[in-house]
């Protein structure tokens, strides 16, 4: 009787992508992948360990699932992840549910990990971060039309409020004939969208290549048929250069869309973060690439209450979202994680400031988003079908100014017209309502 498996994944696309190709190691030694956890025989649980809440949620999925290894329903449950790997041994002893607990490195050896899991053998492995391939065969948990394509793992940026160097190890790119082989692979499977990511895309191939490399990639990546967007997640602002904002900008296929996490603007704090700039530095790169590249949409990440965050630095980072009108954004009240040097900073912010401090924020970035909203009301996008609502009675999609999972919607009328999923239509702006989008298809 072959057994089925089913996964899942919590935390970023990079994580993610780890989890298809454990998958496609399961499905390749005879196991079945159901879809709905619940219904398999051993379930994985890839987990996040990047700030308490997603800790959070990881401890939550897995004693769920021990209620139903409990009730007979689950067989066995086998933990992965970055909580696996920053926690280790401590998982098995405070999470009896689990069955196995393994580091990143062990992923390769998933089939074994199940089987012994499976047969009623408590297990755990924590071999050296390296040994996680930089790729391989992998069973998308995306739809088909677009696919995550990592193109480094690690990280050596050493913020000080950052666990991932700890947990992911040193930066660690692939060649750009590794990743422009695998997007073939995923342009012949249906992707029309890839999106590139890495903890710090903008830093790719320095380590092998010895110069940044992202803006080559790119160029190699545009000549493959099939593929009709290419998005970049996780740019830092220190390796952005002349030549990749060239190269974004003359490049058609490349979405003319940036993620480009700050996390803050004040030249004191992003010190004690370990991050270079200041408000100057950064509108003047803001500045410039909306110059260079007409239309950039440009996504941030910011942290309010970081360890020392005055009254004065929040008051310049309100005033530099505002001045700046980024199209997306983000922000997160910083989390104290153990391990790190912010962890053990003096004058550490009070939880309810922290999170007051990012209500604020995000009040005003949403009326800056429905600003930009009505700003599009009479235009015309070019939209990625994504499905129909049978709620709302209407299709939706993407337009190149939202990444998949963490930016909104365009929702549309139809008309007469039966979009194909995965297709590419015209959409006209009709309003905006709270930030999302609403229009009709047309020819």
């Amino acid at each position: 009787m072959a057994y089925s498996v089913g996964l899942i994944s919590l935390g970023c696309a990079k994580n993610q992508v780890d989890a298809e190709r454990m998958l496609a190691n399961l499905e390749k030694a005879g196991f079945k992948i159901k879809s709905d956890a619940a219904l398999a025989d051993a379930v994985i649980v890839n987990t996040c360990g990047f700030i308490d809440a997603a800790k959070k949620e990881s401890i939550e999925e897995i004693l769920e699932l021990g209620k139903l290894k409990d009730e007979g329903q689950i067989k066995a449950i086998i933990v992965t992840g970055c909580l696996a790997e920053r926690y280790r041994e401590e998982i098995l002893k405070e999470l009896p549910e689990a069955d196995a607990v393994i580091g990143i490195g062990a992923d390769s050896d998933i089939v074994s990990v199940v089987k012994n899991a499976l047969g009623g053998v408590k297990y755990e492995c924590f071999p050296e971060k390296t040994l996680l391939g930089l790729s391989g065969e992998r069973r998308l948990l995306t739809p088909n039309y677009f696919a995550y394509l990592k193109i480094a793992e690690g990280c050596d940026n050493r913020c000080a409020y950052c666990a991932i160097p700890f947990i992911r190890g040193r930066y660690r790119s692939r060649t750009i004939e590794d990743i422009v082989k695998e997007a073939k692979k995923l342009s012949e499977r249906g992707a029309k969208e890839i999106i590139l990511i890495a903890q710090d895309t903008t830093k790719y191939g320095y380590d092998i290549y010895k110069k940044l490399m992202l803006p080559e990639l790119l160029k190699e990546l545009c000549k493959i048929d099939g593929i009709e967007w290419i998005r970049i997640l996780y740019c830092y602002p220190d390796y952005i250069n002349d030549e990749l904002i060239e190269t974004i900008a003359k490049e058609d296929k490349v979405v003319k869309y940036m993620d480009l996490p700050l996390q803050h603007c004040s030249a004191r704090l992003l010190k004690a973060m370990h991050r270079t700039g200041n408000r100057k530095e950064l509108t003047e790169l803001i500045n410039k690439m909306r110059k260079a590249i007409p239309n950039l949409i440009l996504r941030t990440t910011l942290i309010t209450g970081f360890p020392g965050e005055t009254e004065e630095d929040f008051t310049e980072l309100s005033e530099f979202v505002k001045e700046i009108k980024f199209e997306r954004l983000g922000c997160f009240p910083y989390s104290q994680e153990e391990g790190t040097q912010a962890a053990q900073m003096p004058n550490q912010i009070d939880e309810e400031v922290k999170q007051h401090r990012m209500n604020l924020i995000m009040e005003e970035q949403m009326n800056i988003m429905q600003e930009w909203g009505e700003m599009q009301v009479g235009k015309k996008l070019e939209v990625l079908v994504e499905g129909f609502d049978r709620y709302a009675e209407c299709w939706f999609g993407r337009s190149y100014a939202d990444s998949p999972d963490i930016d909104g919607k365009i929702f549309f009328k139809a008309n007469d017209i039966k979009p194909k999923t995965g297709s590419f239509i015209n959409v006209k702006i009709n309003e905006c309502i709270d930030g999302d989008l609403m229009g009709e298809i047309i020819a």
